[in-house]
């Protein structure tokens, strides 16, 4: 079988990257995107003269970037305009007298936590090494693999580590930073990035220490013009490469051929106006949630509802937009606030009376402190994001105000806390543009398994080995990429995603990335 015709469903990262790297393998690719735009979660939203990213807004993991580009023929430095961020972000604490500026690099980092309390540099020292051994062990040997077989967990090399990498699985994040650090707001540095793996840290393992090695000792970049950059340098390569990009192209179904003996076979999709765009393969970035369960009959589904009735989502998120008058030079470019109980926290989040906290941990992104584009002059860009749970029912956003009651009032809480917190007592007064978005949003605008935020969080049982697999059981020619299914979270482990549909057609079963740049392999 020589070139194949590829349909792929979703113009997220995910789908851009997929399409770029098979199209480079030497197949014929189209995306199909139901919306206007691409991008998926890294959407882009302009009102007045401030432009908003709508998704991620933290540049981490830069290795992975550069080598999707380098994977491309390219480089991170001939695509995206990056620069450092300092500090790297700030934190409050509910109840602390001032907040921590946390500044990226070893020697910065443990002369921190050295100040705040009398030991904890050191203690910090070991924790990084761990994490930056953790952060590698995880890029060789656990985020580049299909799992296909079992022969990468058999290494004799990761064997051999097994008595130090099992109490780093079996136990929690917090739990491992807490036996280090007494510390409130040193453990909460250290146990923030478990909501960047749409977790908590009482839930996911504690293996995951190896977040720290990025914002701590690698450091934290922002391309300018926004993560939305990062989107239009993928399609600007995919375009180049002769893949073929629609919008405006909304899936209803993938085709398949009856289940005989041999089982069903994908042979394309089928549009919302009926019509039928074939293919030898598809490849579907959309949530996973909704593909299995909305795409494909149920004889089909390798993940039906009943799956994922057991599962864990990410939490949802109040996301709340403001264009302010004025300046806020005291915010730089990311800002933590953290509850004082940060266990009640979570446990609205999570717990089983879920609810909105209040007072909620909240990130802001004040993007106009390093890119003075995406505002007015004399004027701030205001992107807030508060946790919550992963709920439609809780509501939907709008503009001026114009969204759910509940989801309003929520905001305005939001807002007043900020105020509180970072001494800004008159920003309510000063907002001249605001918009807020809520988990209705997530689940009518993305498909968003119960209108969650970020894809299936990282717990044990949803990490690795144990994350839903990259081509389905029950139909041949359907592959899976995204956010919901392996590596995981985020634009990083995403772009990982599309390299590993490539690595299963071409029957690579090797646990590290693809050499580079890629070099299509000849099809029989």
């Amino acid at each position: 079988m020589g070139a194949r015709n590829v349909v792929v469903i979703g113009g997220g990262i995910a789908g851009l990257a997929t399409a770029c790297l098979l199209t480079l393998d030497g197949h014929r690719v189209t995306v199909l995107e139901a919306r206007d735009e691409l991008g998926g979660r890294a959407g882009t939203w302009e009102r007045d003269g401030f432009r908003f990213d709508t998704g991620p807004s933290w540049y981490l993991m830069p290795e992975v970037f550069e080598h999707f580009f380098r994977l491309m023929g390219t480089t991170a430095e001939r695509e995206l305009d990056l620069v450092p961020l300092e500090p790297a972000y700030r934190v409050y604490t509910e109840g602390a007298d001032a907040p921590l500026d946390i500044r990226s690099g070893r020697s910065a980092a443990t002369g921190l936590f050295e100040s705040v309390e009398p030991g904890a540099g050191e203690l910090l020292d070991d924790y990084l090494d761990s994490a930056g051994d953790a952060y590698e062990l995880a890029v060789t040997r656990f985020l580049y693999d299909t799992y296909e077989t079992t022969a990468g967990l058999r290494d004799p090399a990761l064997l051999r580590r097994l008595p130090q990498l099992a109490p780093l699985l079996t136990r929690s994040l917090a739990s491992y930073i807490d036996t280090r650090f007494t510390d409130q707001r040193l453990r909460q540095v250290l146990g923030y990035p478990a909501v960047f793996l749409g977790g908590s840290p009482y839930g996911v393992p504690s293996l995951y220490h190896l977040m720290s090695h990025l914002d701590l000792d690698e450091g934290v970049l922002y391309p300018q013009g926004g993560l939305t950059t990062v989107i239009e340098a993928v399609e600007r390569l995919a375009r180049a490469a002769g893949v073929q990009i629609r919008t405006g192209a909304d899936v209803v179904a993938i085709e398949t051929t009856s289940p005989g003996r041999s089982g069903a076979v994908a042979t394309g999709v089928r549009l919302a106006d009926g019509s039928i765009v074939a293919a030898d393969l598809v490849v579907s970035t959309a949530d996973l949630h909704h593909t299995e369960t909305a795409l494909l009959p149920r004889a089909l589904q390798t993940y039906p509802e009943t799956w994922w009735a057991k599962k864990t989502p990410s939490p949802g998120a109040l996301l709340i937009m403001l264009g302010v008058r004025g300046g806020i030079p005291h915010l730089p470019h990311h800002t933590l606030l953290f509850t004082a109980d940060w266990r009640a926290n979570f446990e609205a989040i999570f717990g089983e009376d879920a609810h909105i906290p209040d007072p909620a941990s909240i990130y802001i992104c004040r993007p106009s402190a390093t890119d003075p584009a995406t505002a007015p002059a004399d004027s701030e860009n205001l992107f807030i994001l508060v946790p919550i749970p992963a709920d439609p029912a809780l509501g939907h956003g709008g503009v001026d105000g114009d969204g759910d009651a509940r989801v309003e009032a929520a905001a305005d809480r939001v807002i007043e806390q900020i105020a509180e917190w970072c001494g800004i007592p008159d920003l309510a007064e000063r907002i001249v543009v605001r918009r807020t978005v809520a988990p209705g949003d997530f689940a009518d605008d993305l498909h968003a398994w119960r209108g969650n935020s970020l894809g299936l969080a990282h717990t044990l049982g949803q990490s690795a080995v144990f994350r839903p697999r990259n081509a389905s059981k029950h139909v041949e020619g359907l592959f899976y990429a995204g956010a919901s299914t392996l590596p995981g979270i985020g634009l990083p482990m995403c772009l990982i995603s599309a390299e590993l549909v490539l690595k299963r057609l071409r029957g690579d079963h090797t646990p590290g990335p693809l050499a580079e740049p890629i070099v299509a392999v000849p099809q029989p």
